[in-house]
């Protein structure tokens, strides 16, 4: 899968990180908050938005009192100890980036979450040295499925969308990414494994964990 390819493009949670666990206990929690119950759907309706869209949803749908910024400041506080303290990388994940490194082939993050956890989750990890390039969705103009974070990662980079390789964990995001002109990779997560046959049928390549892959 590596073949020919000069950057390799990731998405974050799910993906480099295993964090996808902790969401719908903060979504149980901040709706509670205002007396309502998490939809059974939720996860699902919200799947690929960005911080900022999704904070846009919760107000119009939950008819939330707080303004958008108010709704983003409380979950990156709720969310704040956990991706620092709690959250790990994915199996492999830490010898595939110095691989890639090895071999010149530039790495980028294009991720749904917020700046102020990508940055402290990367720097507790302590991988943020290897990236040439991280995004978040609220810097482009629409979310996943769209492919506009990752080509603006690619463009960033300075690599053609074909040359790039995509990591992502769920249906939005490879879409996302195959929408870019990128061949992608779905990696498995717990989270989305009611997902599992239609990512291998929408990815180029599919893998249960970083340690699958040959250079």
């Amino acid at each position: 899968m590596l073949k020919n390819k000069k950057a390799v493009i990731f998405d974050l949670d799910g993906t480099l990180v295993d964090s996808m666990w902790m969401w719908k206990a903060i979504d149980i929690e901040y709706l509670g908050k205002f007396g309502i119950p998490l939809p059974p759907t939720l996860q699902k309706d919200i799947e690929g938005m960005s911080f900022s869209e999704t904070a846009v949803y919760f107000k119009e749908t939950f008819q939330i009192p707080d303004s958008l910024d108010k709704i983003k400041a409380d979950w990156n506080q709720m969310a704040y100890d956990k991706y620092t303290k709690e959250v790990p990388l994915k199996n492999g994940v830490g010898e595939f980036l110095e691989r890639c490194k090895e071999n010149g082939i530039k790495l980028g993050i294009a991720t749904s979450n917020s700046r102020e956890l990508v940055d402290a989750t990367l720097e507790a990890l302590k991988i943020r040295e290897y990236f040439d390039c991280v995004m978040t969705a609220c810097e482009v103009t629409k979310g996943k499925p769209a492919p506009d974070i990752y080509l603006a990662v690619a463009e960033n980079i300075g690599v053609n969308p074909k040359d790039c390789l995509v990591f992502e964990d769920i249906e939005m995001g490879i879409l996302a990414g195959k929408s870019a002109g990128m061949e992608v990779c779905a990696v498995e997560d717990d989270f989305s494994m009611n997902q599992i046959d239609k990512k291998k049928e929408l990815a180029d390549y599919y893998i249960k964990d970083y340690f699958d892959i040959k250079f």
